[in-house]
Parts: C-alpha cells; sequence; structure tokens
C-alpha cells in the first residue's frame, strides 16, 4: 500500500494499492454542504460529547452554514481515478457494431 495524502493531525487520508487499481479514501470529499451538519447535529441531539468539526462552519460557529471548500477537489479524486485506473487500463475488446445488427 502507498499513502498519497495525510497529515499528523488526522493521519491517513489517501492511500492506493495494487499499482492504483484500489483506493482508500479515510474521509468523505463526498459528502455535500449539510452531510456532516447534520450528523454533527444529530449526535449531539443524542446527548454525545463530539467536537466541533474543524474549519468547517465559518468563525467555528455550527449556528452558521457550513463551508463547501473540499467538493471540488472530491470530484477531481474520483473522476481522475475512475478515469485512469479504470477507463484507461481496463483492457476492453472492442467490437465493430455493425456486427452486433448483423449488416
Amino acid at each position: 500500500m502507498t499513502i498519497l495524502a495525510e497529515s499528523e493531525e488526522v493521519g491517513v487520508f489517501l492511500a492506493i494499492a495494487d499499482e492504483g487499481r484500489k483506493i482508500f479514501v479515510m474521509g468523505h470529499p463526498e459528502y455535500d454542504r449539510l452531510t456532516l451538519d447534520k450528523e454533527y447535529k444529530r449526535d449531539l441531539g443524542k446527548g454525545m460529547d463530539i467536537a466541533l468539526p474543524k474549519n468547517y462552519y465559518p468563525q467555528d460557529d455550527s449556528s452558521q452554514k457550513p463551508r463547501l471548500q473540499w467538493r471540488g477537489h472530491g470530484n477531481t479524486l474520483y473522476t481522475n481515478w475512475l478515469n485512469y485506473y479504470v477507463y484507461q487500463q481496463t483492457p476492453y475488446d472492442f467490437i465493430d457494431t455493425a456486427e452486433i445488427v448483423g449488416k
């Protein structure tokens, strides 16, 4: 396994194996703006003692609309992986469509 992205604060974020065919994302770059907000407030409502998500709410104020700074990066991550490791590296046998329709 090869680690591609990590930090001291949160640890490993992105790793690959099998020459890139397997990708391991340890966060949720696919989340929309409010998914984490709903999960955080749900857990607070259950009385759980959880930390405020870092760099998520403006001025760390959970009454404000969350920031959406990661969406483009998440889309690019998955798009690039699919494009390279799936579409460009997977062997396809293309056939002439005329053979299928009998022309």
